[in-house]
């Protein structure tokens, strides 16, 4: 499978950096691919472990990429309702949504609602819901304290912690974010092992 990112350049399906999408161009030489459909993912799309992806929002053309993934489930962070278009590709194809609201607010007014996003952990724990696509709206700071708080349940040093969440974020980092991950207390969740185990549909 080939995947399409930022600027043209061709990736593989394992690479697991942060893709950009090309702005959805149609012209004749889409279909002059040697027969192969190109898939565009959503922007700052990556692996997080087997059967569990993050990203920014999906949008229509994102839509036969996140298929070829055979998700199960998407975790969505944003408070708004989710797009009609969207919630009907997740009918379509027999997704499930799970939504938790987390406001989208910048330094200093940044308030991590820390019993959301163990309710969202205990989704993505849960290998019945995988594979799994987890986002907000850009893929950086509210997917990014799920996924990091995540890597404390793998038992990941903080600095591998921090330098996968200023990854994705890049300038738009918040000291905030990264205190909550350091905070956020794991005792009373269940220890993973390093990775997932691959579902199947």
């Amino acid at each position: 499978m080939r995947v399409e990112g930022f600027e043209g350049k061709v990736y593989e399906a394992a690479d697991l950096s942060p893709l950009r999408p090309n702005p959805p161009t149609t012209t004749e030489d889409d279909n002059d691919n040697n027969g192969e459909e190109l898939f565009v993912p959503p922007l700052n799309f990556a692996m997080v472990d087997n059967g569990v992806f993050r990203s920014g929002f999906p949008d229509s053309a994102n839509f036969s990429f996140l298929q070829s993934l055979g998700l199960r489930s998407i975790i969505y962070l944003c408070p708004e309702s989710y797009p009609e278009a969207n919630n009907e590709f997740l009918k379509a194809n027999g997704i499930r949504l799970f939504q938790f609201g987390i406001d989208g607010c910048k330094e200093p007014f940044v308030n991590i609602p820390e019993e959301t996003i163990r309710e969202a952990l205990n989704v993505v724990l849960d290998v019945k819901n995988h594979p799994l696509l987890i986002h907000c709206k850009r893929g950086k700071h509210r997917t990014g304290c799920v996924v990091g708080c995540l890597r404390k349940l793998q038992r990941w040093c903080l600095s591998s912690i921090f330098d996968e969440y200023q990854r994705f974020a890049a300038a738009k980092a918040r000291v905030s974010d990264q205190r909550f991950m350091e905070k956020f207390d794991v005792s009373g969740m269940k220890h993973l092992p390093i990775k997932f185990s691959c579902s199947k549909r």
